[in-house]
């Protein structure tokens, strides 16, 4: 293999089209070799938007070319484990796009297929390759907060009139949790390194939306006494934002799970502020390199599998909680 990553875009999704296929092309190690849908005048139109030479009609025929690397899949959250292993068995790397699954089952597989095909395989949570976010979680590794007591995360924004969205479609594996929960969900596990105990979530069904929760709340449990609170949903102001508080000093990150929006955070300590801002930066861009450096064998996965597998048991937990309306352990 070449010092380029060669990729196939698996679907002509909205974040595929407007986030992920520029920054391929904005990166430093990667090169759109062809797109794919379910229809050749589809997928043509994305490649000719994007100056990508080959369209094809079908997911198999991009699975077919020798000279895809690897695929991004922004398909449908109830497509991801059917086509992650598909195009493990064919050889490609994979970036699939979060959830990784609907169930930890599903993730578990996908993650045998690509370990047996000797591909990699990633999640694709971009906000965690921001290097505002990687110098946070430095600072609290380091004691710059003291002992952590409690995070708040919320990811939130208001799109409840287009009811054919696939979001709302309960089958497909819609609603907030699914969509946009695993971000602060994630965090908390990344800026504690630690797997937690238990959850308990109330969420807010909605019949109009498929019965999909649009709006859902929580509280994490972790070792020790610490504790994450969330919420996220898709029917509430928009808010993006995460919280960190330690004995001895908290971080505000405002924009915390943009992808281009990020541009710093806010220090809080000894009763002063300090703020630090970062040149602007595209974390989509820089996951797209980070996942190729790791493919050329240059460093490891940054977030292997394994990590998305177990926030797939912790979002799980949250949605059995929710529905059944009580305390899940995860022990």
């Amino acid at each position: 293999m070449n010092e380029q990553i060669r990729w196939g875009i698996m679907g002509c999704a909205g974040i595929a089209k407007d986030c992920v296929m520029p920054a391929i092309a904005e990166s430093s190690n990667g090169v759109i070799e062809a797109v794919a849908s379910r229809g050749i005048e589809k997928s043509r139109v994305l490649a000719d938007q994007h100056e990508v030479q080959k369209a094809y009609g079908s997911y198999e025929e991009l699975l077919h070319d020798p000279e895809v690397d690897a695929v991004y899949i922004p398909l449908p959250n109830h497509l991801h484990m059917e086509w992650t292993i598909k195009a493990a068995e064919a050889g490609k790397h994979v970036l699939c796009e979060k959830p990784i699954a609907l169930s930890a089952w599903e993730a578990e597989r996908m993650i045998k297929a690509c370990s047996d095909a000797g591909v990699l395989l990633a999640e694709a949570m971009m906000y965690r390759h921001h290097p505002v976010l990687q110098r946070a979680q430095r600072l609290v590794a380091g004691g710059g907060v003291g002992e952590l007591r409690v995070i708040r995360g919320s990811f939130t924004y208001n799109n409840p009139g287009q009811l054919d969205n696939i979001r709302y479609r309960a089958d497909w594996g819609g609603g907030s949790l699914y969509d946009v929960g695993g971000y602060p969900l994630s965090a908390a596990r990344y800026f504690t390194d630690m797997e937690p105990e238990a959850v308990t979530v109330n969420s807010f069904f909605s019949k109009e939306h498929d019965g999909v929760d649009m709006m859902s709340t929580g509280l994490v449990e972790f070792a020790g006494g610490l504790t994450m609170t969330f919420d996220c949903g898709m029917w509430a102001e928009e808010r993006r934002c995460l919280e960190i508080v330690g004995s001895e000093g908290r971080i505000e990150i405002p924009h915390a799970f943009s992808g281009k929006e990020q541009s710093g955070y806010y220090l809080f300590s000894s009763g002063e502020l300090q703020e630090y801002r970062e040149a602007a930066v595209n974390a989509y861009v820089r996951q797209i390199e980070d996942f190729g450096k790791a493919v050329l064998g240059h460093m490891p996965q940054l977030f292997p599998p394994e990590d998305a597998l177990q926030n797939m048991r912790l979002l799980e937990a949250c949605l059995v909680s929710a529905r059944e309306r009580r305390r899940v352990s995860l022990r």
